[in-house]
């Protein structure tokens, strides 16, 4: 979907943006890792918001975390429909969500350690992938590619580094960057995944703090350096990836990498990168499933769901929550019906900017974290981690998360004739 940021806004301001929306996710990950460290409990992201300001804000933030994440399930399973789709119709489409609701099933009912073990080598292809697109693109920059076309940066000077959307000049030029820190703002998490682990891993407190670092590493090189590699591949006024990215495709037809491949004369490539899309979608699905049971799993723990969701299988696993989030996911049946599928849409626009209002939370919790620290008399360096610029840190990842809520349906209200949209303005 990264091709979306480059129609929109030009190489220039989608890395400028992604660079920029990196420095926010970061901030938040020194945030959750310091609070994680010293207590590493189940469902930290939620109980931390009751524990350190107040039970009806851990309220609110963890049943807003556990539908965001609940709702992400069928939204998942619908893409790995669409991914297979594009080798074959053969397959029924109640099959395909059969099947992979089963496999989460599965692979969410045995111990952490199984669920973790599938996430590892889910995600083994994709940075192998994304190890060999970032050298692929410096390679055929170069000049090593079948034409021997050394284009090098060629896109950033023709047509240019930064697209104009709805106005020409510096407006239209500010509207672009703009739609891709939007873009940037749902992309790219992290923490909050991360600290889910933390009261079912083996000695959190060695082992969380590399888990976050290595947050910052993954967000350089998948998102900047990706962002990078896109603008130097295809130019942003590219008629086939727009045409790709407005037929609502979403397999590896609208990649930037593969149109690159097909421009330079590389053939079969889209088939691996459609490959490693499917497994990256189907792991997003089981880590949505994880998450947003073990967030369940919390507030049934804090009293603030039914006490029967804290039963809990001999491996620890909470299984009706499990069971809760599985019903969620029957939510990707609604694409039977072509109608339905509209709300399904719908009902995942109105969730989406539930992930940034859980970072702005996780900002306060932290805040109020760290005055409770001060009126105790508890020096920070006696911490098990203890990252550097807070509370600075956790004032700048809360102005940047909170501003960004409001923005994300700014479209509509911009005076060009179609613009506004009722179902639009409501569901931002």
């Amino acid at each position: 979907q990264i091709g979306q940021g480059l129609i929109r806004g030009g190489p220039g301001s989608l890395l400028i943006a992604f660079s920029f929306w990196c420095t926010f996710v970061l901030a938040i990950t020194m945030c959750m890792a310091e609070m994680v460290t010293l207590t590493p409990i189940s469902s930290p992201f939620i109980r931390f918001a009751g524990r350190y300001v107040d039970e009806a804000f851990g309220f609110a933030a963890g049943w807003n975390f556990f539908v965001f994440e609940a709702a992400l399930v069928p939204f998942e399973v619908v893409a790995c429909n669409i991914i297979i789709k594009y080798w074959t119709d053969v397959i029924p489409t109640a099959a395909i969500i059969t099947v992979t609701l089963a496999l989460y099933l599965l692979i969410n009912l045995v111990a952490v350690k199984w669920y973790g073990e599938t996430e590892f080598w889910a995600a083994i292809g994709k940075v192998l992938l994304m190890v060999a697109l970032i050298l692929f693109t410096f390679v055929v920059m170069l000049g090593g590619n079948p034409k021997g076309d050394r284009f090098g940066f060629r896109y950033w000077h023709q047509p240019g580094a930064f697209a104009e959307l709805y106005y020409e000049g510096a407006l239209g030029k500010w509207l672009g960057f703009l739609q891709c820190l939007i873009q940037a703002s749902f992309a790219i998490a992290g923490p909050d995944y991360v600290s889910m682990a933390a009261g079912e891993c083996e000695n959190p407190r060695k082992v969380m703090p590399r888990a976050f670092n290595a947050v910052f590493y993954r967000l350089t090189a998948f998102f900047v350096l990706g962002a990078l590699c896109v603008g130097i591949l295809v130019p942003y006024n590219n008629k086939e990836l727009s045409d790709a990215i407005e037929a609502g495709k979403s397999d590896a037809a609208a990649s930037p990498y593969v149109l690159a491949m097909g421009n330079l004369g590389i053939s079969g490539f889209p088939h691996l990168v459609n490959a490693v899309v499917l497994t990256s979608a189907f792991s997003a699905g089981n880590s949505y499933v994880y998450c947003a049971s073990r967030s369940l799993y919390g507030l049934a723990l804090e009293g603030k769901a039914p006490k029967v969701l804290t039963t809990v299988t001999r491996s620890g696993v909470p299984i009706y929550c499990v069971l809760v989030v599985l019903a969620f996911g029957l939510l990707s049946f609604l694409q039977l019906s072509e109608n339905a599928a509209k709300v399904l849409n719908w009902f995942i626009s109105l969730v989406t900017a539930s992930q940034l209002l859980n970072f702005s939370a996780l900002c306060v919790s932290y805040l109020c974290f760290y005055r409770a620290l001060k009126a105790q008399g508890i020096d920070r360096k006696t911490l098990p981690y203890r990252p550097w610029g807070q509370p600075y840190l956790a004032i700048y990842g809360l102005v940047g998360t909170f501003v960004m809520v409001f923005v994300g349906g700014y479209t509509v209200f911009l005076p060009i004739e179609g613009m506004w949209s009722v179902p639009n303005f409501l569901f931002s």
